[in-house]
């Protein structure tokens, strides 16, 4: 049986522009709140880093562990004063994200994703730890059917307080996760009590009270307590679960606490009517005041996830890394294009800083959307990553084809994305110079041709068929959106057009076979009243043969599947999918609409389900090229001058995220 590969480029929402690093404030209070201060920088300005926690070792104080993306995938770092570079921890082999790191008693506690559940529709996620001195075993702390986020360790290292799933399959909500809080002694880790129902990001203070996040049902985002002792009789224990105490008041959201060790004090991200930054404050429980904290420094910058030192004297968080110079060296620039890990070793994996990638004939250049919401154009690229041209600039395009026959020519979907049937969007094909795109100009001149006619309403997502001849395409013409087929060159206006599907349903996305004799697209014809849930389906290009490839066996029905692919033997599909549910908890990330986007290839006769991506992202619009002296059997030469623009740290918090109640 052959296996994938060649070369994937594919997009990640906002994931390009974050720059993030730790930072960490002290939390003495001062009489003015003007006098906070100073700000520390304790990552080293490279990729993105997060999620950290100050190491409690006290021969080594303020060592921080944390997660940095600098490897192509999330691992887990150690770094402390007098170290030069940031230290590259024990991470499980095959593991492809890790999260949410503690050191804890010589031991290290993280979440990992490279036990495969078996069940479609679950995560992978699961705690695990692991001895840093000797021999350095691994071991699971979740029970092999459960899925757990988000641990805590309590002030003696005894008890260990997850946001669990439990065994349940995902249920698809991607707002808040309906975890539990459950407890266990992380010397009897399978011995466990449900605390409280509905709750996330634990934090201890001591050993007996935990703060946690939920919405409450006024809508606001809180901060919850359960004062508890753990009980001696495991098998079955009275009490629980336990009703929780409202900490923090309406009005505001709170979330992803952080407890000082004095029981006074917890550390939260607040979002505030009015603001539209996510801050870091601390709470005083008996007095019910908020200190502000980072807004006083940075007020035009997103702040997340808190933590504390050992000590209490330091509050820590991530932040956008702002100007360089403030900090010495950093990186500065979004590479056009950079490399991420990979499962499969002979398919490489790129991100591109943008969307809707596709290669040329020969796979050096890659055509692509930087500006979704604007009017960006096309943007075209090296697929060395070494330079960039500008096509079609002042007009919003999405969704590119590039002809495989032409090099000189892309089709596109011109007008606005996400909108109605009846809303105007056009297949536009352009023409350019190919000698332009050696040049030095930024901006290429070239020829645009409508291929479609105004009053049919929303026409996108074009793919050209393997001999240049034709393009698949979906249309809104009647009401409905299903797929059509036009001349190439000349569009519907040689009367050509041909609808190829047909029904009260969604069909879109159309990949067109390299064999010519299919085209795959995502539908959902199976439940046209669900405009959520789209499968795989593939029909031959005159219309007959059309069937569901159903990806998820008997749970098939529950699949979100979009931006399909050929590869170039046409024996893989590569698309987008929620198959493997949510990663982390989504209110603790900047926005994603769709935060379990993972990238997958499976056979076309629904065989050999492969998963590419491991993160908390949305991944999607993914383009595959293979073979050729240009791509190095297949694999991209990055160029050692990859060419980038400036970071400016432009990503959003949760759109689901209101202050309007």
């Amino acid at each position: 049986m052959n296996t994938p590969k060649g070369t994937v480029v594919f997009s990640t929402v906002g994931r390009p522009h974050y720059g993030f690093d730790i930072f960490a404030l002290p939390t003495l209070l001062h009489p003015s709140s003007t006098n906070i201060g100073p700000e520390r920088r304790l990552s080293d300005g490279r990729s993105i880093n997060f999620n950290a926690q100050f190491a409690d070792n006290s021969h080594e104080p303020h060592s921080l562990v944390f997660i940095s993306e600098r490897t192509g995938f999330p691992a887990i770092y150690l770094t402390r004063p007098g170290l030069p570079h940031p230290q590259l921890l024990h991470s499980e082999p095959g593991s492809l994200f890790h999260d949410r790191p503690i050191i804890k008693n010589h031991t290290l506690y993280f979440v990992s994703a490279h036990q495969d559940p078996s069940r479609y529709f679950k995560s992978w996620s699961a705690l695990y730890s692991s001895t840093l001195l000797h021999d350095k075993i691994t071991t699971r702390l979740t029970p092999s059917d459960s899925v757990d986020y988000s641990p805590a360790l309590s002030l003696s290292g005894k008890l260990v307080a997850v946001a669990s799933y439990g065994s349940r399959p995902w249920d698809g909500e991607f707002h808040e996760l309906n975890t539990d809080i459950v407890v266990f002694e992380a010397s009897r880790p399978s011995k466990r009590v449900l605390v409280c129902e509905r709750g996330g990001w634990p934090t201890w203070s001591g050993d007996s009270v935990i703060y946690f996040h939920r919405q409450h049902e006024d809508g606001w985002w809180s901060i919850f307590r359960v004062d508890f002792h753990f009980p001696k009789d495991l098998e079955s224990p009275s009490g629980f679960p336990i009703t929780p105490t409202r900490v923090t008041p309406s009005g505001l959201h709170c979330f992803t606490p952080a407890a000082l060790h004095d029981g006074k004090l917890i550390a939260v991200a607040t979002r505030r009517p009015g603001k539209n930054f996510r801050h870091i404050e601390l709470f005083d429980v008996e007095s019910k005041t908020f200190q502000p904290m980072t807004e006083i420094l940075n007020p035009n910058s997103h702040h997340y996830n808190p933590f504390v030192s050992p000590d209490s004297e330091l509050l820590g968080y991530h932040r956008f890394r702002g100007d360089s110079t403030q900090w010495g060296e950093s990186d500065s620039t979004i590479p056009y294009i950079e490399r991420v890990s990979s499962p499969i070793e002979q398919l490489q994996m790129l991100r591109i800083q943008g969307s809707f990638p596709t290669f040329s004939p020969r796979g050096d250049l890659i055509a692509y959307n930087q500006d979704l919401d604007g009017d960006g154009g096309i943007k075209v690229i090296k697929s060395d990553g070494s330079k960039r041209w500008n096509l079609i600039k002042g007009r919003a395009a999405f969704y590119n084809a590039w002809s495989p026959t032409e090099k000189h020519v892309i089709y596109t979907s011109v007008g606005p994305i996400f909108q109605s049937a009846k809303t105007t969007v056009q297949i536009a094909r352009v023409e350019f110079n190919p000698s332009d795109i050696d040049g030095d100009k930024e901006d290429v001149p070239c020829n645009v041709k409508m291929l479609t006619t105004e009053e049919t309403g929303n026409n996108a997502f074009p793919s050209c068929s393997p001999d240049g001849m034709s393009l698949v395409f979906r249309s809104g013409r009647t009401g409905h959106k299903n797929l059509y087929i036009i001349d190439a060159v000349d569009g519907e206006f040689n009367g050509s057009v041909r609808q190829l599907t047909e029904g009260p349903c969604i069909d879109t996305m159309p990949s067109w076979s390299p064999k010519g004799d299919l085209i795959a697209f995502s539908s959902n014809r199976h439940n046209p009243d669900d405009a959520a849930v789209f499968g795989i389906y593939v029909v031959k290009p005159d219309g007959t043969g059309l069937r569901r490839i159903p990806v998820a066996g008997n749970e098939s029905h529950r699949e979100r599947i979009n931006h399909v692919c050929f590869s170039k033997d046409g024996e893989w599909l590569l698309f987008t999918a929620n198959l493997s549910g949510v990663i982390a908890e989504p209110v603790s990330l900047p926005n994603q609409f769709q935060p379990y986007g993972d990238l997958y290839v499976v056979r076309l006769d629904g065989s050999g389900l492969r998963r590419l991506t491991w993160n908390g992202y949305e991944n999607g619009t993914p383009a595959w090229h293979e073979g050729g002296d240009e791509l190095d059997m297949g694999g991209l030469r990055l160029g050692n001058e990859v060419g980038g623009d400036e970071l400016k740290g432009q990503f959003e918090d949760p759109h689901w995220i209101s202050c309007d109640f």
